[in-house]
């Protein structure tokens, strides 16, 4: 069912771009919509492939007449490569073309500010917006509109240290307005030019101003911005003059899928013999399957209708066109809290989001679309049942394991196991990239996530004299 609803939204978000097309084509101004799936990998690509449309079936992505790889680059902060990034600086790199620490949130390795493409937009006449169903204050939106040395530092009581996953951390002490720097993320994207931001983050726009009892919320009207929290709200007319600031969950929101009865991946069971000897015993694994709605998901808007709210603002006024970054953020959450089935959900949100994206591209010919990733993550695509099934001896994972049913009933086994904590890890590899014809001579079979940033940049007439 879920398969059958996913190629509808499509059918008829693609039929009524080509509708459009052929009635009212116009070049328009130039944009660009960057859709970033965060840890978005090959392996991420191919599970929601396999279980929203099959194996021999095709994604939207999938039609996009341009594919290439991205190289992902993070330098430690004592110097040389590191191998594994984060969603901060690559979020980063993407944003300035500049190859960062992890953490860093639109800083260099030096702490030094990096003024991002939504910035230059911005100061350039574009109008400009960001879309994640994560908190607009997390990693990746935040790149694009905020400068901290940390990515922690959220609000302006978070910014001040704190606990954040059960563990200490310092904050960004000199970031601090009281430090003399530009303050915590929400308070920046508060004063930020961007005019369209929606996603999640109340939690953190609800943080006192230091010494006072003024909430950032409580500073929307000195900033031009008004604020809207329930979703609703997205579908009543709203002032044009105002920039538009939606938040519709305290931190992230809800995701769509869960799977049944909320399982995640388990670990197999071992007999005892097995423990004393490997090849002795047997093996059970954890029992198959399947993905149904989250009930927690709720009145939670759609990637798809934020996205739709940010272009049709976006497109209001203005001759320049616009800059859009789109994030689809618990592909990666999900995968570090081992919850493929959460991952495919949010795999098929970026899929609509894109049919949006497209629609819009169809009828401004002058719109880049792009879709990539910040980084790979810890879900692998394993043989079910092992390639040494027919050996005598128990073979298994000695990770997490989900056995997905799909809708021909065979299965589908995802597996996690890059460590034995609560959360999964970022890996090392590359990432794809998915761009529409408007992009062909901007990008290329292969590329570094600083070589997308200055693709957009060309393409918007943004380079430096």
């Amino acid at each position: 069912m879920l398969r059958c609803l996913s190629l509808v939204f499509i059918f008829i978000c693609s039929a009524y771009s080509f509708a459009e097309t052929a009635d009212s084509s116009t070049v328009g101004p130039r944009s660009v919509i960057l859709l970033i799936g965060d840890g978005f990998d090959d392996q991420h690509v191919t599970m929601g492939r396999n279980y929203l449309v099959g194996p021999d079936g095709t994604l939207l992505l999938d039609s996009l007449p341009i594919r290439g790889a991205v190289q992902v680059q993070t330098v430690a902060p004592e110097g040389g490569w590191s191998y594994v990034a984060d969603s901060a600086n690559t979020a980063t790199s993407l944003a300035t073309g500049v190859i960062t620490n992890i953490g860093r949130v639109g800083t260099g390795p030096e702490d030094q500010d990096l003024e991002t493409i939504l910035e230059m937009a911005a100061s350039a006449g574009y109008r400009t917006g960001a879309v994640s169903t994560s908190s607009v204050t997390d990693a990746t939106p935040a790149s694009f509109m905020a400068h901290v040395s940390q990515r922690v530092c959220e609000g302006p009581e978070t910014i001040l240290g704190g606990e954040k996953y059960g563990l200490p951390f310092e904050g960004c002490s000199l970031d601090a307005r009281g430090a003399g720097g530009p303050g915590s993320i929400a308070e920046q994207i508060m004063a930020s030019p961007v005019d369209v931001v929606l996603g999640g983050g109340l939690l953190y726009f609800s943080e006192t101003l230091p010494g006072t009892a003024t909430r950032v919320l409580d500073t929307a009207a000195a900033h031009n911005a008004q604020v809207i929290t329930a979703a609703e709200q997205l579908r009543q007319p709203l002032p044009s003059d105002a920039r538009l600031i939606g938040l519709f969950a305290p931190e992230h929101l809800p995701v769509r899928l869960q799977g049944e009865n909320k399982r995640i991946a388990e670990q197999p069971n071992p007999s005892w013999l097995n423990y004393l000897d490997w090849r002795l015993g047997s093996v059970e694994q954890p029992l198959p399957m399947t993905c149904e709605p989250n009930t927690d998901y709720g009145a939670t808007p759609s990637l798809a209708e934020l996205t739709r709210v940010a272009i049709e603002r976006l497109r209001e006024g203005g001759d320049k066109g616009f800059f859009l970054i789109i994030e689809s953020a618990s592909i990666d959450k999900q995968s570090h809290s081992r919850n493929p089935c959460g991952s495919i959900g949010e795999i098929e949100q970026l899929e609509e989001a894109l049919a949006v994206a497209l629609a819009h591209a169809a009828r401004y010919e002058n719109t880049m679309v792009l879709v990539t990733a910040d980084h790979a993550q810890a879900a692998q695509i394993i043989p079910e049942p092992s390639l040494f099934d027919d050996i005598p001896v128990p073979v298994y994972s000695p990770g997490h394991v989900a056995r997905i049913t799909l809708d021909d009933g065979s299965i589908m086994a995802i597996n996690y196991a890059t460590n034995s904590f609560k959360s999964e890890e970022h890996t090392g590899a590359n990432v794809p990239l998915f761009a529409n014809e408007a992009a062909r001579d901007y990008v290329s079979a292969y590329m570094r996530q600083q070589d997308i940033f200055r693709a957009m940049q060309q393409f918007l007439g943004l380079e430096n004299d």
